[in-house]
């Protein structure tokens, strides 16, 4: 599924460290299935103990006053800019209504003393659909708390946003992956995703395997597939690592690094705009299931803020790094 917030980072992602940390409810379907990174699925003839499997979040029937809800650690505190509410396969089961609240709670989880924030009013739902809502808000918030009333199942909960980074806490001498999602880094747009999403690209560690990781159809037609990406900061990028971890039959041939410093335009148009920006790192060959480090190769064009990166012709990688410094202010 395409999503409006495809430019932003789901704070909600196990993959990057979001936690269900309590649900009033989950008798059957586990709390921590809400925030899958992988898409929800149904399966006909699978039943555990409690009934019939399902691939989400889902409480039992209320029998009394109130309602369910989950609480969501983000896996980095930021701002949020979008929600999904996701009832993929839930039909016959699923909650009349939803709300979302959201929390700052940086050294440690929520207590009953903790003050939480409205972010999104009681919305109706409807069974087997996405539910993309728009979030106003320019706090910073580690906790979200989804409340489903009174009660049933959420195949998924999306959290949309970007992660909040102390840039003023890095010392302008300090090497760091300006790239990185957890200093704000952010995949933008592709050529194409049909097998692995832009945005994992930019998660931490290595990939676990081919689905964790960008990659592309088999091309065609002429030309080649790329992906953008905007830094969490402007800067100057000396080292450039592309992992092809797990592509073994299907790593690009080769690949290059288009960069710019970008002033004004919007996310959705940068693509343009990257026609024409100058080579940061020339055509380098790439080998399957190996990390490939660039630092002689890379030309010195100066503080930039977004990199288009090109494959020949297509395929897969797993993560690029992009090494550098901040550009001071």
């Amino acid at each position: 599924m395409t999503t409006t917030f495809e430019q932003y980072v789901n704070l909600a992602d196990e993959k990057i460290g979001a936690v269900a940390i309590y649900a009033t409810d989950d008798f059957f379907a586990d709390k921590s299935r809400l925030i899958s990174s992988a898409q929800p699925v149904f399966k006909e003839d699978l039943y555990d103990d409690n009934g019939k499997w399902m691939d989400g979040w889902e409480s039992r029937r209320k029998r009394e006053e109130g309602y369910d809800y989950c609480i969501v650690r983000l896996g980095f505190a930021g701002t949020i800019k979008g929600l999904d509410i996701d009832t993929s396969f839930f039909t016959g089961n699923y909650p009349p209504s939803a709300s979302v609240d959201a929390c700052y709670s940086l050294d440690g989880d929520p207590t009953e003393a903790t003050e939480w924030q409205e972010i999104l009013p009681s919305q109706s739902l409807q069974g087997d659909s996405h539910h993309e809502h728009t979030v106003d808000n320019e706090q910073v918030f580690t906790h979200v708390r989804l409340n489903i009333y009174p009660d049933g199942g959420v195949a998924r909960l999306r959290v949309y946003g970007l992660p909040s980074v102390d840039w003023d806490k890095t010392a302008a001498d300090v090497e760091v992956d300006l790239a990185a999602l957890e200093n704000g880094g952010r995949a933008l747009a592709c050529s194409d995703e049909h097998f692995g999403k832009k945005a994992n690209i930019l998660r931490p560690g290595r990939g676990e395997n081919m689905g964790d990781g960008w990659e592309t159809a088999r091309r065609r037609t002429p030309g080649n597939d790329w992906v953008i990406v905007a830094l969490g900061h402007p800067g100057t990028v000396n080292k450039v690592a592309v992992d092809t971890a797990h592509f073994k039959g299907n790593f690009p041939d080769s690949c290059s690094i288009q960069a710019a410093y970008v002033q004004g335009g919007t996310d959705d148009q940068v693509a343009t705009q990257s026609l024409f920006w100058r080579e940061l790192l020339p055509s380098q060959k790439l080998a399957a299931d190996s990390i490939h480090e660039f630092s002689d190769q890379v030309n010195d064009i100066g503080p930039i803020t977004h990199v288009r990166l090109n494959i020949f012709p297509d395929g897969g990688i797993s993560r690029l790094r992009l090494f550098g410094f901040k550009q001071q202010a």
